[in-house]
């Protein structure tokens, strides 16, 4: 017997879509959550928070430090409403590039497209909302017509965009967020793909075709005969350059996973494939419920980074793992950085300047090769 789409059966029950509209939270720089933060927060992974906040907005912050932020995007945190705390650190040039899980970029378009998800209850039958049609993400609820329809918009782009032959991912989500801009006028203010191609930031995914935007790719090759696909290896150097060009370079990590890793290997990219001597990352703070004892990448720590390269080991002051929840410690920390006396920065415009950055990683890569083989070494 074939397996049914979610809701066919017409069966009713209990209406599980009456709570709450989750909307994207937007940080404003509480005076009293600093104060908690620097009274409160005094030791175990309280004071790890509260020295995470530090470390972002006494150094990496400070205008003399002129550090790129990369921040990177694990978990449901789109879902769970924290795309209002991305948008707001975009917004004031807080972070200057981005790497996602491609469910949370395509989570997000549902709020570009004013679509609801609602609070639930992570209690409930799953059969009986599989039979109203009802989607779950923990505790999040949203009806299956949410996904259909927002991977009918993603269709939709791509025909209309005739995109073809191999683009970085930055590049197809700045395009994906233009025509958001163009389509939901205002959205910028709830998207953060819409927001980032409005602050010129560009947004990566280290996992493609994992998510539901690259199954709609995958979609358009196969039904449409599009050439066009993500091209990993331009994501590689896009950011391996962005890296390159850093004066300084710290990350914000929450979660972990594949993100983490497509940002921390930026550094091993240049002194071991490329044989620039970058020197690794100046400032490292994560945000994880993932333990170091479980052997998972989400909990290699920064002292293990240093092995790689990843991480510079003068530094290892400046690098922190808060093990927390990021739905509960993200908001604070945004609420407490913006707060602080550093809660603007001039942005980087990094999206409109990655031509340029990898032409000079080009460059640096081809003078190392040719030193390394006058040097005679392989």
């Amino acid at each position: 017997m074939p397996h049914r789409a979610p809701g066919s059966s017409g069966s009713h029950g209990h209406n599980h879509l009456d709570g709450a509209a989750i909307r994207y939270y937007r940080p404003k720089g509480s005076d009293d959550i600093r104060r908690l933060i620097d009274d409160g927060f005094q030791a175990f992974n309280a004071g790890r928070l509260s020295e995470a906040c530090h470390i972002f907005t006494d150094k990496m912050l400070a205008p003399e430090s002129d550090t790129t932020i990369g921040l990177t995007v694990a978990g449901a945190l789109t879902p769970a409403g924290l795309g209002g705390c991305l948008i707001e650190l975009m917004n004031r040039g807080l972070v200057d590039f981005i790497i996602s899980t491609g469910a949370n970029l395509y989570h997000d378009l549902h709020y570009a497209m004013n679509f609801t998800l609602h609070r639930g209850s992570p209690f409930l039958d799953d059969i009986e909302l599989y039979e109203q049609g009802i989607i779950r993400i923990y505790d999040v609820l949203f009806p299956s017509s949410v996904l259909l329809e927002t991977d009918s918009y993603i269709r939709d782009f791509l025909v209309r965009q005739r995109l073809q032959g191999p683009m970085s991912s930055a590049e197809f989500h700045h395009r994906l967020g233009q025509d958001l801009l163009q389509r939901f006028p205002g959205c910028e203010e709830h998207s953060v793909v819409a927001c980032a191609a409005a602050v010129d930031l560009p947004v990566y995914t280290s996992s493609p075709g994992d998510s539901s935007i690259g199954m709609n790719i995958a979609s358009n090759a196969l039904l449409e005969g599009s050439s066009f696909m993500i091209d990993p290896n331009r994501d590689v150097n896009e950011v391996c350059a962005i890296v390159l060009s850093g004066h300084q370079n710290g990350c914000v990590i929450l979660g972990g996973g594949s993100p983490k890793n497509f940002y921390l290997q930026g550094q091993p990219t240049l002194w071991e494939v490329y044989g620039i001597p970058k020197g690794g990352n100046d400032y490292f703070i994560q945000i994880t419920t993932d333990q170091v004892v479980w052997g998972g990448l989400s909990g290699a720590t920064p002292a293990e980074a240093v092995s790689w390269g990843k991480v510079n080991p003068g530094v290892l002051p400046d690098t922190v793992v808060a093990y927390c929840d990021s739905t509960v410690a993200f908001p604070l920390f945004c609420e407490y950085v913006i707060g602080s006396e550093h809660g603007h920065r001039p942005r980087k415009g990094l999206m409109r300047r990655r031509d340029e950055l990898v032409t000079n990683l080009k460059q640096q890569a081809e003078a190392a090769r040719v030193a390394k083989r006058d040097a005679g070494i392989k």
